[in-house]
């Protein structure tokens, strides 16, 4: 059973910690305007992705990372509140695990998507264009990807006992899928076995989404990469509501 007093107020906790932490949100947008400025401005005369500024190519996917590395935070705040003893606090309170969950995945989501909005924004301002329809457009989708990237963050946060472990883990898992999605090179230029590697990996699917939208064009069809968007986010969120009710 959710309740909404109590995700609301886990929600409104994220939010609260994520603007207190204001070193934070600087250390998560150095990364996506490295990649914008040096990688993308190095490398635009000497990749060929169709005729299209390479800058404006990799830009949804500088945006997926910039989703993925925010959201997957949210198993660090499992651990830290484990560690202080707060989550004891919540697991006795009145409130469902479930509804913890969910305040926490929505609460994360949220200031993954700001952290979206952000890098897309730098990317508009370096010469990415996008209207206003199509930026309207974007948010819901970038939303719809960060509550499966947090599912992620919760189901290994649930599984971990140290942040140390926690970022070890992460790393064998958040980089391969951030250079397996297709964000830096297209998917039509690469080998037949990594191109199968790629297809393997979610975060190509929410690559090719934003890619769709915000430039026009996709190595993979609009409703397959909605579709398979959709089916991961909500299976991680059942998996990391199921683990995180026997581990949290």
């Amino acid at each position: 059973m959710i309740e909404i007093g109590g995700v609301y107020t886990v929600w409104l906790r994220e939010m609260i910690r994520y603007f207190r932490q204001k070193e934070r949100i600087v250390a998560t947008l150095t990364m996506p305007v490295f990649w914008l400025l040096i990688f993308g401005g190095s490398l635009r005369a000497s990749v060929d992705v169709g005729g299209i500024d390479y800058r404006s190519f990799i830009s949804p996917g500088v945006v997926a990372m910039s989703l993925m590395f925010t959201s997957v935070f949210s198993g660090v705040s499992i651990i830290w509140d484990r560690e202080l003893g707060f989550m004891k606090e919540m697991l006795v309170s009145p409130v469902s695990r479930l509804s913890i969950v969910v305040g926490k995945a929505l609460g994360t989501a949220t200031t993954s998507l700001i952290q979206g909005i952000m890098v897309m924004l730098i990317a508009i301002l370096l010469g990415l264009k996008v209207g206003l329809a199509t930026f309207l457009l974007t948010v819901p989708l970038m939303l719809l990807i960060s509550i499966g990237l947090v599912g992620i963050g919760i189901s290994i946060g649930s599984l971990m006992n140290n942040v140390e472990g926690f970022q070890l883990i992460m790393n064998f898992i958040v980089m391969p899928m951030f250079f397996l999605s297709g964000a830096l090179f297209p998917i039509s230029n690469l080998p037949p076995t990594l191109k199968l590697i790629t297809y393997l990996d979610p975060l190509t699917y929410a690559v090719e989404l934003l890619r769709h939208v915000l430039i026009g064009i996709s190595s993979i069809p609009f409703a397959i990469s909605l579709f398979v968007v959709i089916g991961f986010s909500v299976l991680m969120m059942v998996l990391s509501a199921w683990l995180f009710s026997r581990r949290g």
